[in-house]
């Protein structure tokens, strides 16, 4: 287990953007963290009132943001026109391509939202819009799954994305299976192992992992690589 720690994020600064990246992005690279497993881009957005992210174009990526507070409007080449509010995720597939505006929808109040890219398992495929507000609860539970059971966003990669909040975290994936944590809020502690807000923490073929703590937190069940 290898913790990647808030602070040594990569950090993008703008008059109207304040963005740290757990992995490489944008102009920021760091060798060591280039993605993890089929997860490519975890950033931490926080856009000032008015503020947002211009037209401009996907291909082939799963696109996943996750509102953290206030609101984010969004508009696509689709004809897709939704606010994506606090608790909501959005999945945007980009497939054969797709251009895409991001924007805080208010003149008064920042948005704060997460943006991961996920690598899906196959190219060209047709681009589609989804969005859904899960009901919040203890323990893991799942928001993208492979087949879209039970509701969750449809996700196009042998990959599987869970919220959890609560104060035990306890997860056994199948065998072979990396995992990744990302800690929203509070903090999370097991056998040498403390994490505060922001922090990741990366897993290779774990058998089982458990945390105690309390806080939120998205986890990602990933295949090997």
């Amino acid at each position: 287990m290898i913790i990647r720690p808030s602070a040594e994020r990569g950090r993008s600064q703008l008059s109207w953007l304040n963005s740290q990246h757990s992995f490489s992005f944008g102009h920021y690279y760091d060798p060591h963290h280039q993605g993890f497993s089929h997860l490519l881009v975890i950033n931490d957005d926080q856009v000032a009132p008015g503020g947002g992210f211009a037209q401009h174009g996907h291909r082939d990526m799963e696109i996943i943001s996750y509102v953290r507070s206030g609101t984010l409007a969004h508009r696509d080449s689709l004809g897709t026109e939704e606010h994506i509010r606090a608790g909501e995720f959005q999945l945007m597939r980009a497939g054969s391509g797709i251009q895409h505006s991001e924007f805080n929808a208010s003149q008064s109040e920042p948005v704060h939202f997460l943006q991961i890219w996920i690598k899906p398992a196959q190219r060209g495929l047709p681009p589609s819009y989804q969005q859904r507000a899960f009901p919040r609860q203890d323990g893991l539970q799942a928001i993208a799954t492979p087949d879209g059971a039970d509701g969750t966003l449809q996700i196009a990669q042998d990959a599987t994305l869970y919220r959890w909040q609560g104060e035990r975290l306890d997860y056994q994936p199948q065998g072979g299976r990396w995992l990744y944590l990302h800690l929203l809020e509070g903090k999370l502690a097991g056998e040498a192992v403390a994490l505060r807000a922001g922090d990741g923490l990366l897993i290779c073929e774990c058998e089982a992992l458990h945390l105690q703590g309390q806080g939120e937190a998205l986890l990602f069940d990933l295949p090997a690589e």
